[in-house]
């Protein structure tokens, strides 16, 4: 054989050797030693990202600890519900049944068990379930303890770092510490965290007192508790269970006889059916229980969980807080609450900021987080809505000078033959803007909104944080259903120059993993600063005017502003009633570092005996009086500065102000947008006696007057259907008490709003206003019922 044909021999023989299935094979190799390499390089730099793990972290327990201003604790939610066991008062039985169930190789592992995951992940990956499973005891410790346990924070790079920590456990702990750790760290339910904690609770026993079938349940619950609810669902507890004694047969911790002999036990043996369905708790934080409560829909609507161990610093002022719940739940305040079913709700905020200060959300309650009254939206909120609606947009949109000439003539709502009246069955025939605001008279407010045009006044209130589900009409210009909180927040954009912060309880938020998240909202200019000043300017003569409807909050010395609401009664019900009294009764004041939203009432009041008297509604001005009072010693005192473009004048001896180039005589015109337009409302500018610019002042009056006196008059509007739930109104407080300022909101067919006003057009619409917020919507609804007889003329109010 020559050389060539040996040569070609062996290079047939060659490329038998490494042929496709070879190559194919060495590609294969090479590539698993790449993703090897590159998933070993992926785990060094999530592992070096984990979080810290110390002792005091899986000690600790996995509850939201919430802080005031200052930075002390107010509450903690879920720490106060365990009872801590060390590890030699864990009886053996509760160790052997949790690393049966659990971790069967627990005291051999090294924190992970790579066979686990393997088989874990080859029955996810083929069963289509994520990155679940594989893990260990240890691992379960370290999620509980620095995790999230939602499935869709299982990504590749938790799943690293949980191994990574799972592992430096291991090293630094033994194992009868990490039980120790886990048996007390483990959500129980019903807020119990730790397997001692919800012995006590379900059996009054300490963990060392229970049987064997006992031991099965507890140490079973972790993975569902409430699915495994023995009280609730006793045939998935008992399932549950069993399904522990087996694994404890299996695992040799047990005998055969054992496990049958604790399967025949009733799961609920022992247990105290009652209590297992309380929350138990080392202390009610009475105090700021309705704030607390707005905390956690925060915390909820931001995606933290309550069990994750997070520390939440919030905006509350507890001196305020405090001083809202003694003057509302002492009986020896001064503020004589006629009995413990007269409620209350209030909102303080700071206007340059939005930062809720203090809330108060009832009366003589001893339901944790009972019902919070001041986010609730089923009250109108009256007189209150008309610098919202009415003037405020009339200074913005069509540059009303506080003396602005307005209507308080005979009025028929367009398109209906429904009259509109004031309490007192009286016209004032041309008055001005600031008369017709502070004595808060119903026709000149629905003719300045009628002007505006109520597209336009919607999308003022937007700017102030409500927006409605359904169109909003003239009659909501006299009352809405809204919140304290919502009108805390609206009026502080008057307070600050006329920037809107969307109301909020956090400030920041620290996670067991090292994060801080800030919370601060940035404001939107809602208005111009002139619309705040000249709103703000009127509003002060509601409580300094002689005639003013809320001298009783009156704070003297103190520069403030505010408006008062409350509500009548409808006509078919006024003679259960006495004379005088209301449903509902509101201020909402202002100064420039604070706003405080007050409403006062009962639930149902319909029921006997559950109406406001005539001295009972000027409580929600006392409440306002003494709280902004004492929230205010330590802050400046200070005026409102005039805007450069604000001029200031007089008018019939009344310092009065109006916007640059906009002091002349005019004429208001109905808007054409307005959705029920089809009557003019004859406004015109107030002849001013000196319209030549003076010496003008950079801060608004102390005390403002209005040449006149005070007939607070919004109409009683008809009812014709007694929903005790639904009806309510709004009448503004008077200056004399003989002579009360009225403010009708009528709810009709349990849509309908009382909001001054007597007769009303007969299209019922219902209006939904939100804040923005999660929580909170509002209702705002029309005065006056499909059904109402729109040839009647109720009775005026008085």
């Amino acid at each position: 054989m020559s050389s060539d044909e040996v040569y070609s021999r062996l290079k047939k023989n060659g490329k038998k050797k490494h042929g496709p299935i070879f190559q194919i094979t060495m590609w294969v190799l090479f590539f698993l030693v790449v993703l090897f390499f590159i998933g070993c390089g992926m785990f060094a730099y999530y592992a070096s990202n984990a979080p810290n793990i110390s002792y005091k972290t899986l000690s600790s327990d996995n509850s939201t600890t919430i802080y005031d201003r200052n930075g002390k604790v107010i509450s903690r939610l879920g720490m106060q519900n365990r009872d801590y066991v060390k590890q030699e008062d864990i009886p053996e039985n509760l160790k052997n049944a949790i690393i049966s169930v659990e971790d069967r190789h627990f005291y051999t592992d090294k924190g992970v068990d790579p066979v686990r995951i393997a088989g874990a992940a080859v029955n996810n990956l083929f069963g289509g379930g994520g990155l679940q499973g594989g893990s260990t005891l240890t691992q379960q410790l370290v999620k509980l303890s620095v995790f999230s346990t939602k499935a869709s924070d299982q990504t590749i790079k938790r799943k690293a770092q949980e191994a990574w920590l799972a592992t430096k456990v291991n090293r630094e702990y033994s194992k009868q510490q990490i039980l120790e750790f886990y048996v007390n760290k483990v959500y129980m339910g019903n807020n119990a965290y730790g397997m001692q904690t919800a012995s006590e609770v379900m059996y009054h026993k300490p963990l060392s007192e229970l049987d064997l079938a006992q031991v099965a349940l507890l140490a079973g619950l972790p993975q569902a508790p409430v699915a495994y609810n023995p009280v609730h669902n006793p045939k998935y507890a008992t399932a549950r269970r069993n399904q522990v004694l087996e694994a404890m047969v299996k695992n040799k911790a047990i005998s055969r006889a054992q496990a049958d002999q604790a399967e025949k036990e009733d799961v609920q043996n022992g247990i105290d059916k009652q209590n297992v369905d309380k929350t138990p708790t080392q202390k009610d934080e009475k105090y700021a229980d309705a704030y607390i409560g707005q905390v956690l829909q925060e915390l909820n609507q931001k995606g933290y969980k309550l069990n994750a161990g997070n520390k939440v610093y919030t905006n509350i002022d507890m001196n305020v807080q405090k001083k809202m719940y003694q003057l509302a739940n002492d009986d020896n305040s001064d503020l004589n609450f006629p009995n413990n079913d007269f409620q209350i709700g209030s909102t303080m905020t700071d206007p340059n900021s939005g930062k809720i200060v203090a809330m108060l959300g009832s009366r003589k309650q001893n339901v944790q987080f009972g019902l919070n009254r001041a986010v609730q939206t089923d009250h109108s909120s009256g007189s209150t809505m008309k610098p919202l609606m009415d003037y405020g947009p009339a200074i913005e949109y069509l540059n009303y000078p506080t003396y602005q000439s307005v209507e308080d003539t005979p009025y028929t709502y367009p398109g209906t033959n429904i009259k509109l009246h004031d309490f007192d069955n009286k016209y004032e025939g041309k008055i001005t803007m600031r008369k017709a605001l502070v004595e808060s008279r119903n026709i000149p407010a629905i003719r300045t909104l009628e002007a505006v045009g109520v597209p336009q006044a919607t999308q003022f209130l937007k700017g102030l944080g409500m927006t409605f589900k359904d169109p909003l009409s003239l009659q909501n210009g006299i009352g809405a259903y809204i919140s304290t909180k919502q009108e805390a927040a609206a009026y502080a954009a008057f307070a600050n120059g006329g920037t809107y912060y969307q109301p909020y309880t956090i400030n920041k938020v620290e996670t067991p993993t090292g994060e801080t998240n800030h919370y601060d909202p940035k404001g939107k200019k809602a208005m111009s600063d002139s619309t705040a000043f000249m709103i703000t300017d009127m509003l002060k003569g509601v409580t300094t005017d002689a005639n003013g409807s809320g001298t009783a909050a009156n704070i003297p010395g103190l520069y403030q502003a505010g408006k008062t609401g409350t509500t009548q009664y409808p006509d078919d019900y006024l003679s259960s009633v006495p004379n005088g009294a209301s449903m509902d009764s509101w201020f909402t004041g202002y100064t420039k570092h604070l706003s405080l939203s007050v409403w006062t009432g009962y639930d149902k009041p319909l029921e006997p005996g559950h109406y406001v008297s005539e001295q009972q509604s000027k409580i929600a001005q006392l409440f306002y009086k003494e709280v902004m009072s004492s929230a205010s010693e330590d802050l400046p005192n200070e005026n409102w500065s005039k805007p450069a473009n604000v001029i200031k004048t007089k008018v019939n001896n009344q310092t009065e102000y109006y916007i640059a180039g906009h002091g002349g005589e005019m004429k208001a015109t109905v808007a054409k947008n307005n959705t029920q337009s089809g009557q003019t409302a004859d406004n015109k500018v107030a002849n001013p006696n000196n319209n030549q610019t003076k010496q003008q002042d950079d801060q608004t009056n102390d005390k403002n007057t209005n040449g006149g006196t005070t007939a607070n008059n919004e109409q009683k509007p008809t009812d014709d259907n007694k929903n005790e739930d639904q009806k309510n109104g709004n009448q503004t407080q008077p200056n004399n008490p003989t002579n009360p300022t009225t403010n009708t909101d009528n709810k009709q067919n349990n849509n309908q709003q009382q909001t001054g006003t007597t007769n009303q057009p007969s299209n019922t619409t219902t209006n939904q206003p939100t804040t923005g917020q999660t929580n909170q919507t509002t209702t705002n609804q029309p005065t006056t019922s499909p059904t109402t007889d729109t040839n009647q003329q109720p009775a005026a109010n008085k």
